[in-house]
């Protein structure tokens, strides 16, 4: 995911691929190019959870990095805009799908006390591909011909079959074997992921933990819908997030998705070469600039790790909103004054490239983690799973929004562009004020009592009633 960002924001400006690919030179090619891939995204994350519990997690990963390399393999040889076009959505498919695939195998196989930090982690992971790959892609833009950007498109196959083949080398989810019914498998697994005999004491508590979660996810469901099984109970599960018991869950999970997008964010990172040129820097030192950005992208990921349960996720989606906010205004406001003779004031184009980087480094700490780590938290066990893959539609989605977009808004309406952007931050701020509480450290009855209703309980009323029912038969 964060090679390809990186890759095509460079390719996005390289003169070599517009002779080969010229409709990707014009605003609307450009975003559709860009966007089909997050098109995919979505589409994958669709169909990963029934996958991923259908196969394991593992197997699940394997299959979605043939896709992925399917979509590489088209976008590598492609001979004209269309079959480009048509790599990038099968490639987007493998990345939406590994989007979701690869945080649910690291949080069921990670020690409880470390699973925050790896999860951050891997968001960090993403931002260093981001790094790695632009630069790569800026050495090679000096290759001529086609190699200068066939090569960056083709190299991302070895790290995406390295994980595929990889992830064999480890076990089994644990809860995965728990949730097929493969009992002494799901034991020996814990006790090889701990290092430790699978007759200690905290391999056993493990091992009841997550048995337990999974019989009482399928009570949940068998309680809410008796007699739905297979595809039925997959659909009917989804709908569960549309009770009027849970809107205000979706509406934090959901909207923290939507809003992490719609920052701009990834208007940035895709085209960030023609957005400092926009603001009056020369095509090379466009080009370097727009390295930087991505380097403080991962500075900001790995302040992040140290931050996020001190500061905790209502205050860094609150101020965080309106810095991004603060950071758009003043670029919007200079680009206004000056678009028309950059020249004549270089301190007001380098202003707006320190506003950027101020952008990206408020991003990095607040809504860059917190798109993927509240909705883990906001959502009831029974519907977690779904929440999530939910929020993770709907960052791909507007993701997609947005890549396609964004260069036809450059073109024409300018400094707008920033001024919108500017808005949805701070319609973000104010939507944080009133709807987003403070889940850090939170237990199951705290989070019922910040969103005022009783998801939690409701599943544990489930629980007790029929534990009281088999009391009653036996």
């Amino acid at each position: 995911m964060g090679y390809d960002m990186g890759v095509i924001s460079i390719i996005n400006v390289m003169d070599q691929f517009h002779q080969v690919f010229p409709r990707a030179e014009t605003s609307f090619g450009k975003g559709l190019m860009t966007g089909m891939l997050l098109l995919g995204a979505f589409v994958g994350c669709l169909f990963m959870p029934y996958l991923a519990d259908r196969i394991s997690r593992k197997w699940a990963l394997t299959v979605v990095v043939v896709i992925f390399d399917i979509g590489a393999i088209l976008q590598t040889a492609a001979v004209n805009y269309d079959m480009l076009v048509a790599g990038r959505f099968i490639g987007g498919i493998g990345v939406g799908t590994l989007a979701m695939g690869a945080p649910l195998y690291i949080s069921e196989v990670s020690p409880p006390e470390l699973r925050g930090i790896l999860l951050v982690l891997e968001s960090v992971s993403i931002t260093l591909g981001v790094v790695i790959a632009y630069w790569i892609t800026y050495a090679t833009r000096h290759i001529d011909g086609e190699a200068s950007f066939r090569v960056p498109f083709g190299l991302q196959m070895i790290t995406a079959t390295l994980l595929g083949a990889g992830i064999h080398l480890f076990p089994y989810s644990p809860r995965w074997l728990a949730l097929v019914d493969r009992q002494d498998e799901c034991l020996a697994s814990i006790g090889k992921l701990r290092r430790l005999p699978t007759t200690d004491i905290r391999v056993q508590a493990e091992y009841t933990a997550i048995v337990s979660e999974v019989k009482f996810q399928r009570l949940v469901q068998e309680r809410r819908h008796p007699g739905a099984s297979g595809l039925k109970l997959e659909l009917v599960s989804w709908m569960d997030l549309f009770r009027s018991g849970i809107w205000k869950r979706v509406a934090v999970g959901c909207g923290i998705a939507f809003f992490q997008q719609f920052s701009g964010i990834n208007a940035f990172i895709y085209y960030a070469p023609t957005l400092f040129e926009s603001l009056g820097q020369s095509d090379e030192k466009s080009l370097v600039l727009s390295g930087i950005f991505n380097v403080l992208q991962v500075v900001a990921a790995i302040i992040c790790t140290f931050i996020i349960e001190s500061v905790g996720r209502r205050p860094l989606a609150i101020y965080g909103a309106f810095g991004m906010a603060i950071s758009y205004v003043i670029i919007a406001v200079l680009s206004g004054l000056f678009s028309n003779d950059w020249p004549g004031h270089p301190a007001a184009g380098w202003a707006c490239v320190a506003m950027a980087f101020v952008f990206i480094l408020v991003y990095g700490v607040s809504y860059s983690p917190l798109g993927w780590a509240l909705p883990a938290e906001v959502f009831p066990n029974a519907c977690r799973s779904k929440g999530v893959a939910l929020a993770t539609c709907t960052i791909w989605l507007s993701d997609f929004v947005v890549g396609i977009v964004t260069p036809s808004m450059l073109a024409d309406i300018g400094y707008r562009t920033y001024i919108f952007f500017a808005v949805m931050c701070t319609v973000a701020g104010v939507w944080a004020f009133f709807l987003v509480p403070e889940t850090s450290g939170k237990t199951l009855e705290e989070i019922d009592s910040l969103f005022g209703d009783v998801g939690g309980q409701e599943e544990r009323q489930i629980v007790r009633e029929a534990l009281a029912e088999a009391g009653n038969r036996v």
